[in-house]
């Protein structure tokens, strides 16, 4: 018989029905007898200190059942430096105090009577002013995350330079932006005894639940996290007060509380993109061989550290190790402000760190008289990786994120990417074949590659169990967070065993019922537990073979899996999967594989190439996407129609940090200036341009039926692609996002051109 291909096919994603009929429970559906809601005071203050709260005129109140302020939270913290509620309060939004009252109404009422006595202390907005000496200190140990920067290197910069014909440096900014997804935060809490069940907006119940225990100070096992839909991860999801501040209110009043975050407090106390200043020096012979890169990036994390370390790493990622060379240098400055925290966000620092690196590498090859595609051809990390010595024991695996050379990539089709993407753009002839404008509209072309980490992320695992009728039954701990996790990796299991992609169930997000998982982040859900699930599938369809063929007498070589039905190897069905469970006596055949995912051989990593067409209107500033080709080397690709979604998603949206999108703080009082969609500028439908996705010709050896991390790398190249597109247009090099129309004329005007 011929086996049912499920792998490469878009099968049907799983969450859709539920969430197009409306049957999908998010957090904020939650709802249980006699439940109470939470409301939270918040800081009008950028860094203050708590001089008491008179809770008098809440306690009488009647409806109101709980009271929760710094003076009498457990001392546990969220994070190690964000206690559950503190004393001092260091930006315009911070957690001051809860109440929890019989509805939202009264909750919001009674917040409003507490009386908040402040100390107002000096404070910080900027990155810039915050590493000055006579600096206010957001935190006591100082401003400068661990007191020193992040520094990578590779060769010898000087010597590097010195090699070089010509040297180019130019400096960048980028924005603080809000995810904006479209669900805020929300968490519903309750106590049986001394046994705390929480549902919540998470992308890691199992990490959720050992923050909460910690917090708490009670055992993890008494803990039990259940993630509910989510509407949009983007990464920014939780990492917050919120479930632990609803935990503790619950256990106050003794019945459930429900704490959602309204959209004001979604955009001011969720977790945005970090703001950065970067700095970018390059070497290049004359003929543009690039000898010496050092780039330096200055990153705000806000008053908390949040996922900070991470993202300032990835940030010089691109500089590290996008293009062929022996002489690199990447320093990190994370560093404390008295803004609303920043935190985990689609590619972490990457979309910073690609848009500072590829401008550059632009204004290199024209000034240099070569063009873009073919400074890129003539410079890019080949698949041999870069120039050096491997650093990494032979035993362990090797960073998906390396500084070291001598390490080959497990794949490499950036090259691929760079020429199917040109050809399909017609980049060769785009003067050519340029649409008719009037005169102040300018039509221009621009381009730009990135690499991102391949996928492997943390010790995964996924437990399969064969039902009763026949199905098998997919487990694992972690959150399907609207990328399609649930259906990919329900795909791997199918293909693995045998089975149609229909008779696989999944369970997702429990601690109660799922093992131990990471948080689904940095593109590893695929490639990670996706990778644990295969192994499973794997071992479970050996051990259902063993059975049969001890029962039937016959050679378990002799045995196959085909659409859910064992057949020997003449095709002959000798019995379906659901005859053969039903059989089976005691517990249910059950197998659990976990995997450190990676390899101790080679970089995995993703690459891709992005080309825009834009028009510039020189009168109004105005930029509109004409045109746009993105080129990714992700491994085979596993579901064609849910990756050209995550391509498509993932520019749509990075258009807003591009051209529009900026979280605004006025400086002299640290209040955010445009906490809502109104003033947030996010695309739209009617900015979305057209996309051509493509993708290489390229399958993994590495990842599970050779696929590699997609979620993220399409929002990297974004801004350089347009950037770049709008100098070629109309001459002016955008080096401070957002790419705003007053940004364009002022460039404009400074050149005399308006």
């Amino acid at each position: 018989m011929k086996p049912n291909v499920v792998i490469g096919g878009s099968v049907a994603r799983r969450d859709l029905p539920e969430k197009l009929t409306g049957e999908a429970k998010y957090a904020s559906d939650i709802r249980l007898p006699g439940m109470l809601h939470g409301k939270i005071v918040r800081s009008p203050h950028p860094h203050a200190r708590i001089t008491g709260i008179d809770t008098s005129p809440v306690k009488s109140l009647p409806g109101v059942h709980a009271i929760l302020t710094p003076f009498d939270v457990p001392d546990g913290k969220v994070a190690p430096d964000l206690p559950i509620l503190d004393s001092t309060v260091r930006y315009v939004g911070d957690e001051v105090a809860a109440v929890a009252a019989d509805d939202e109404d009264l909750a919001e009422y009674a917040a409003s009577l507490l009386e908040v006595g402040y100390e107002p202390l000096p404070f910080v907005t900027t990155a810039r002013q915050s590493i000055e000496p006579d600096a206010p200190r957001v935190h006591p140990n100082g401003n400068l995350v661990g007191g020193e920067p992040l520094s990578l290197s590779r060769g010898n910069v000087d010597e590097g330079f010195a090699q070089a014909d010509r040297i180019f440096s130019m400096s960048f900014t980028t924005p603080s932006h809000s995810a904006a997804a479209l669900e805020p935060r929300a968490a519903v809490a309750m106590w049986e005894g001394d046994r705390l069940t929480v549902w919540k907006s998470s992308r890691g119940v199992h990490a959720d639940r050992l923050s909460l225990a910690l917090a708490l100070g009670i055992e993890r096992d008494a803990v039990h996290v259940i993630g509910a839909t989510m509407g949009a991860g983007y990464g920014s999801k939780d990492e917050t007060r919120l479930s632990v501040i609803a935990a503790v209110l619950a256990r106050r009043a003794g019945i459930p509380v429900k704490i959602e975050a309204t959209r004001e407090e979604e955009f001011v106390a969720g977790r945005k993109r970090h703001s950065t200043e970067t700095t970018v020096k390059v070497g290049v012979t004359n003929d543009g061989t690039v000898t010496a890169i050092h780039a330096s990036t200055l990153m705000d994390t806000g008053a908390y550290l949040s996922s900070g370390p991470g993202v300032v790493r990835r940030a010089g990622q691109g500089a590290l190790y996008l293009y062929r060379c022996a002489n690199v240098r990447y320093d990190g400055y994370l560093v404390y402000t008295n803004q609303p925290s920043a935190g985990s966000y689609r590619a972490l620092g990457a979309p910073q760190g690609h848009f500072a690196l590829e401008v550059t590498m632009n204004r290199i090859a024209d000034e240099l008289g070569i063009d873009p595609l073919d400074f890129r051809m003539r410079n890019h990390v080949g698949v041999n990786g870069q120039p050096g010595e491997r650093v990494t024991p032979a035993a362990e695996i090797i960073d998906t994120q390396p500084v070291e050379g001598g390490i080959p990539f497990s794949s490499n089709g950036l090259r691929e990417c760079l020429e199917s993407g040109a050809e399909a753009f017609g980049w060769q002839n785009r003067r050519s074949i340029q649409p008719q404008s009037a005169a102040h509209r300018k039509i221009g072309s621009g381009m730009g590659m990135f690499i991102y980490r391949g996928g492997p992320g943390g010790r995964s695992s996924a437990r399969l169990r064969l039902n009763s009728d026949g199905s098998v039954q997919l487990i694992a701990g972690i959150m399907d967070v609207g990328e399609g996790s649930e259906t990919v990796i329900a795909q791997i299991v199918a293909e693995a065993m045998g089975v149609s992609y229909d008779d696989v169930r999944v369970t997702f997000g429990d601690t109660r019922r799922t093992p131990e998982a990471p948080i689904t982040a940095g593109s590893t859900a695929t490639f990670s537990t996706g990778s644990a699930a295969q192994q499973a599938a794997t071992e479970l369809k050996a051990k259902i073979l063993q059975v049969v063929a001890t029962h039937l007498d016959d050679d378990v070589n002799a045995l196959d899996i085909v659409d859910g039905r064992v057949v020997s190897a003449d095709g002959v069905v000798r019995l379906s999967l659901a005859d053969f469970a039903a059989s089976v006596t005691g517990h249910p055949l059950e197998v659990e594989a976990s995997v450190t995912p990676g390899s101790k051989d080679y970089i995995v990593n993703s690459f891709g190439a992005h080309f825009a067409q834009v028009e510039v209107d020189t009168e109004t500033g105005n930029v509109r996407v004409l045109k746009y080709v993105a080129a990714h080397d992700s491994g085979r690709i596993l579901n064609p129609q849910l990756a050209v979604n995550q391509v498509e998603g993932g520019v749509s949206q990075m258009l807003g940090f591009t051209l529009s999108e900026e979280m605004l703080t006025d400086r002299h009082s640290g209040t955010t200036l445009n906490a809502s969609f109104l003033e947030h500028k996010s695309p739209t439908i009617q900015e979305y341009p057209p996309i051509q996705t493509i993708f290489a010709d390229v399958v993994d050896p590495i990842g599970p039926f050779g696929a590699k991390a997609l979620g993220e790398p399409p929002s990297i190249g974004v801004a350089p692609a347009i950037v770049n597109a709008i100098y070629d247009a109309v001459g002016v090099r955008i080096t401070d996002l957002p790419a705003t129309p007053d940004k364009i004329l002022n460039a404009l005007s400074a050149r005399g051109e308006v």
